[in-house]
Formats: C-alpha cells, structure tokens, sequence
C-alpha cells in the first residue's frame, strides 16, 4: 500500500475525528480508511489510535507522529507547488478573523484581491469585537489592533497604529481647539461607553515638570454623548458633535480629505500595533502564510491608509 496514502489517511482523520468524515471528504469507504490505518500501525509497530463506535483518541505516539506527519505532508506540498506550472501555489481553506470595525475597512477588501492571486484558496472572514479564540475555534490567522495580552499564539507586526484626537472643522470653529489634554473637560468629548474597550481612557504624552522625560498617562474625558460602536463615534464626530479619540487606520482618509482636523498632536501616545496572529506551529501552511505576507505588504504603503475604504 500507498506510504504516502497512509500518512494522508492518518493526518485527515486526525483532523476531522472520525473514519467516516475522512471517508466521505475523500469519496471511500470507511472501510478503505480503517484497512489504511491498520496497515500504517502494523508497518510502525505501534497503535497510533483508539477506535470506538463513538470517537477517535490519539495516543501518545500518535499525537507525536501526527505533528511530524503533518510537517511531511506540508513540505511535500509546498515543495510540489514551487515547481508546478506558474510557481508556488497555495490551496485549501483559510479561515480569519477580525476586529468588525478594521476588518469591514481593511480586511474585507483585500480578502478578494488575494483570492485572486491564490484562486485555489477558500477564505472564511468572520468579523467580531469579541476575542475570539484563535486556536480553540480553529482560526488560521487572526488580526488583533493594540496591546497584545501575554499569549501562546505567534504575533507579527504589520503595522503601526497611531492614536489621535480628531474633531470637525465646523465644531472646532465653533468652541476653539484645546491646547493641553487637561483642556478637555471644556469640551464635548465622544467617548466609547464603559462596557466597550478602552477602559483606560485617552493615552497622552506629556512632559515631566522640571525634566526632558515624558510620560504616558490616561484621561477619562466625559460628555453628552457616549457610544458602545466606534463607527457611530467616527459618524458624530464628522457631524460636528466633539472631539473623539481615534485610529489612523480609521480617520487618515477623512484628515486628507479635511473631513476632520487633529487636535493635541504634541502629545499624541506612542503608537501600539496592528498584528497578525496564528497558532504556534512548527511550520505554518503556505496560505496563511502568503496572506500574512500580502497584508504587510498593503499595510506598509502609505496611501493604503488614506484611500477610499474598499
């Protein structure tokens, strides 16, 4: 029998946990896939599974061999797709992740141009402002803006994310602009509501009386208006209803477009991150990570950041 056929056998129903889930994605019978795996174990010289009517264990060696098999059959395929006819060529199904606000302006758009180059790829984006387990929900890669918890999962800078205060043109004629972050509490500040993120306030670099030093320090500005959903706040903002504290990644356009004017720029926070993050594996599959690569590549250009959202 097939070596290679086996290992595959074994690495699908790992993954999918049941001979007949294997069976079925590879169009068998179940019995075919249990006679592969008797032949692998018995070539071994060692029980790789525990078979019952109800489930499929791994035992030790197995879990061991599978992470070693899996490798094997990444590296046969990525070494089969650099030689094939048009270069490398990545496949099977990718699964990502996303903040809803950034993924819908700066994720979403670029999940189909990269389908385009990789057409053998099926993507699944899913957008939410929980944390979403990566490894436990089985994500292949997600996007995470700002500070990152102490994590098992592997995390790659694509980009910087500035953080400023922004208001319209038509507000800041009518009330001036502050001069200092203490000047805040004069005016009308649009703050995310206490059950959403940014529990810490608005972060701040100011100087240390009577030194060269700065330090970053957070205020809690309040207002009558206050709002759960960012993009609600973007939307008051250029309205003219505050001053709001916001990404580049979400404001740059409508600065370029004069839609909005940064105030407080002498003591803007240092800028936190925008990361990829993935499950620690040994070796990563080609398609996350040709797509971690794609979107540094778009993140790295300047006017990516201030062109028209999609």
């Amino acid at each position: 029998m097939d070596k290679l056929k086996q290992l595959e056998t074994f690495a699908s129903v790992a993954s999918r946990g049941s001979l007949t889930a294997a069976a079925r994605a590879e169009g068998v019978a179940p019995a075919i896939i249990g006679r592969r795996l008797d032949a692998l174990e018995a070539r071994l010289g060692v029980k790789l599974m525990v078979r019952t009517t109800r489930r499929i264990t791994l035992t030790h060696e197995g879990s061991a061999f599978l992470e070693d098999c899996q490798r094997l059959l990444v590296d046969l395929a990525n070494a089969e797709a650099s030689v094939s006819a048009g270069g490398v060529k990545a496949s099977g199904h990718l699964r990502l992740t996303a903040p809803a606000g950034f993924g819908r302006r700066h994720v979403a758009p670029l999940v189909p141009r990269f389908r385009e180059l990789h057409p053998e790829v099926t993507i699944s984006l899913n957008l939410s402002d929980r944390v979403v387990d990566v490894a436990g929900e089985a994500y292949d890669c997600a996007v995470r803006v700002g500070d990152l918890p102490d994590s098992s999962l592997v995390s790659v800078r694509l980009a910087d994310n500035r953080r400023l205060c922004v208001a319209a043109p038509s507000y800041l004629r009518h009330h001036g602009s502050p001069q200092t972050p203490a000047d805040l509490t004069r005016y009308d500040c649009l703050t995310l509501s206490s059950d959403a993120s940014q529990t810490r306030g608005w972060a701040f670099s100011v100087p240390i009386e009577d030194s060269d030093e700065r330090e970053l320090v957070h205020l809690r500005p309040g207002g009558p208006l206050d709002c759960s959903d960012g993009q609600v706040l973007h939307e008051w903002c250029l309205a003219g209803h505050g001053i709001a504290w916001r990404s580049m990644w979400e404001v740059e356009a409508d600065l370029a477009a004069g839609r909005l004017v940064s105030v407080l720029d002498a003591f803007a926070a240092p800028p936190n991150g925008i990361y990829a993050l993935f499950p620690q594996r040994k070796h990563l599959a080609l398609r996350v990570r040709l797509w971690i690569d794609f979107l540094k590549h778009h993140y790295g250009q300047a006017d990516f950041w201030s062109g028209p959202v999609g």
